[in-house]
């Protein structure tokens, strides 16, 4: 059945490859982005089942521009993919608190923004589906990622509660939880890399950026297959909670799973059942 569905960061990347799949599949489709004459050229130009609207996701009032012009074109919402995104990478020390509030704003705030400005129409409708991109960094801590999955451990329990705010009114949610694919993350338009900034961290800095720069495009996973497989999530009656996306992610997620049932049993030993008294310590 032909949706209605609104995808965030669709100039570039991922974004681009699920406009592309929704197309092909006859879906009708909102793409935006901050720059839309980008986000129309790298689609091909205009189409009749195609919206392309600007929307810069810290913008609350660009957000509820874009869900009114969705509204307007086609009489509907079935679901919003928030796939927007960037990453500052780089050691904590090195990474300025500015640096650290916008990749907050843009990744965890961002989508919130979408979120609160089409979550109007899901609810009158009584139906709707919200799907936002995490990352495998958004339940598995990584080096020189301390910022991005800051970011998205905020996207995990956001998206994990919000579940229950929504799910009343026949609105399902699912968090993806990518691990490393094509999606030109890398390129230097979406990430921002650290400067050498102090001696302990230089040599380490230097090399991880290195190492990363030439993993750009050699990633193991395909978008076009992920973008097609998040197409098949909202075709379900009962769409997945949660999607984790790639043979890499599938054995971090399994790693940490066990990790954290050592972690509960270690601390079960220590006290965990310990009940609180009236006792000051």
């Amino acid at each position: 059945m032909s949706k209605v569905i609104l995808v965030t960061g669709a100039g570039r990347g991922l974004g681009t490859d699920i406009v592309r799949e929704a197309l092909a599949a006859g879906h009708q489709v909102v793409a935006t982005g901050r720059r839309p004459e980008e986000v129309e050229k790298s689609l091909g130009g205009p189409q009749d089942n195609l919206l392309v609207t600007k929307l810069d996701v810290t913008s609350l009032e660009d957000a509820e521009a874009a869900a009114q012009a969705a509204v307007d074109r086609f009489g509907r919402i079935d679901v919003l993919v928030n796939n927007a995104g960037n990453f500052f990478a780089g050691y904590f020390e090195e990474i300025t608190p500015a640096q650290m509030r916008r990749q907050i704003e843009t990744n965890l705030f961002g989508p919130m923004n979408v979120t609160r400005a089409v979550l109007p129409v899901l609810r009158k409708q009584r139906a709707g589906h919200i799907i936002t991109l995490s990352s495998s960094a958004g339940l598995i801590g990584q080096e020189f990622c301390v910022a991005y999955a800051a970011s998205k451990f905020g996207v995990e329990g956001w998206m994990e509660s919000l579940r229950y705010d929504v799910e009343p009114y026949g609105i399902r949610t699912t968090v993806v939880e990518p691990g490393f694919f094509r999606t030109e993350l890398l390129v230097d338009a979406s990430t921002t890399w650290p400067e050498p900034t102090i001696d302990d961290y230089a040599e380490r800095t230097i090399a991880t950026v290195a190492a990363w720069k030439n993993m750009n495009g050699r990633q193991t996973g395909d978008p076009a297959k992920l973008a097609r497989a998040l197409l098949a999530i909202a075709d379900q009656d009962k769409p997945l909670l949660r999607f984790v996306a790639g043979a890499d992610a599938i054995e971090g997620v399994e790693a940490k799973a066990r990790e954290l049932l050592a972690q509960a049993q270690a601390s079960r030993e220590l006290g965990g059942n310990l009940a609180y008294d009236d006792t000051t310590v």
